[in-house]
């Protein structure tokens, strides 16, 4: 009897080890080539833990079967390291430093998603409290009851019809230029500012790639077709290339060094986040951070789909996830400063 049970559960080992070992392809295959295969990069941090909890099983039993998840998740040492850090780093000195913020506040709680009435009082107090010099914010609302007056600029952008979610950057130093790419039939965009930091200008975008149009609720999300929903996230896959390439091309022709804050609506896994990140920009959490580092309220495993990526001349001192819930998405922080 234990020889079947093992014979099963080895099949289903075999079937994870396989995908997570075709995931490994994702970051090079574009939406628009494959977008079905795309869905997967969703659904890789899945596949790291079911391997990891496959090898434990094996290894309990002294089982020589370990070695496929174990081979498999060495291969892809990589993807783990983006998905959960064992220890973070903290720089003391921040002389000379920038600290940035960035937060998809999902509209202060317009609708009552969380039983709260007081999202957008919480959100003004922890912005205050953590004194970014610099916030992105995403699906931004002209709520009464949010208080950023610390800021001396900002830079608000509407690309919706209605003029009601934004995107925002929000600077203690001068923003010089700014921009929008306008992205078109989609509330959907990313903005620019050129912010004159002392003696040095650095171009912030922030960006909010293509939304899903998903329920993160478990039981909700097992109600959905799954035909009709895995056609809608190849669509999204596709439109979020498609931004992508015109971020990337941006950055082609910036002058200064870049700044990349958001939520990409997808993970460090995927041909997007692969293909900004290509830009000479580091992953902070990757450098500096610890835990899983999640990001957004999925009920199934935790997702990290907010980044906060720079420039390879910035030296990361540090970097944050928070865990206070004032929206589906958690704030994330770094500190940074030029290289010396």
């Amino acid at each position: 009897m234990r020889k079947l049970v093992n014979k099963i559960i080895f099949f289903l080992n075999s079937l994870f080890a396989f995908a997570l070992l075709l995931s490994y392809l994702l970051p090079y295959i574009s939406p628009q080539s494959f977008s079905l295969l795309s869905v997967l990069s969703l659904a890789v941090p899945l596949l790291i833990i079911a391997n990891f909890i496959f090898l434990l099983y094996w290894v309990v039993q002294l089982n020589k079967r370990f070695l496929l998840s174990f081979l498999i998740l060495m291969l892809g040492i990589n993807h783990i390291s983006s998905l959960y850090k064992v220890s973070g780093t903290s720089e003391e000195d921040n002389l000379g430093s920038i600290s940035l913020l960035s937060y998809n506040v999902h509209s202060f709680n317009r609708f009552d998603w969380i039983k709260s009435d007081s999202i957008p009082q919480n959100i003004s107090k922890l912005i205050k409290d953590e004194r970014p010099d610099i916030f992105c914010a995403q699906e931004f609302y002209n709520n009464p009851y949010i208080n950023f007056n610390q800021y001396t600029y900002e830079y608000q952008d509407f690309n919706n019809d209605n003029g009601e979610l934004a995107l925002v950057i929000f600077s203690k130093y001068p923003i010089i230029n700014k921009g929008s790419l306008k992205f078109k039939k989609t509330a959907n965009n990313i903005i620019f500012a050129d912010i004159k930091v002392n003696k040095d200008t650095v171009r912030v975008y922030n960006v909010h790639l293509q939304s899903h149009k998903i329920n993160p609720d478990r039981e909700v999300l097992a109600k959905e077709d799954s035909q009709k929903l895995l056609q809608r996230m190849q669509v999204s896959f596709k439109k979020q290339q498609e931004q992508a390439e015109m971020l990337s091309a941006h950055m082609d022709a910036s002058p200064y060094r870049n700044i990349v804050m958001g939520d990409f609506n997808n993970s460090a896994f995927s041909y997007v986040y692969n293909l900004i990140k290509s830009k000479n920009l580091r992953d902070s959490f990757k450098v500096a951070g610890e835990g899983f580092g999640k990001t957004f309220e999925f009920d199934l495993f935790p997702l990290r789909i907010d980044f906060i990526l720079v420039d390879k001349d910035f030296e990361v001192l540090n970097f944050k996830t928070f865990d206070e819930q004032f929206s589906d998405h958690y704030p994330i922080s770094s500190r940074i400063r030029l290289a010396k």
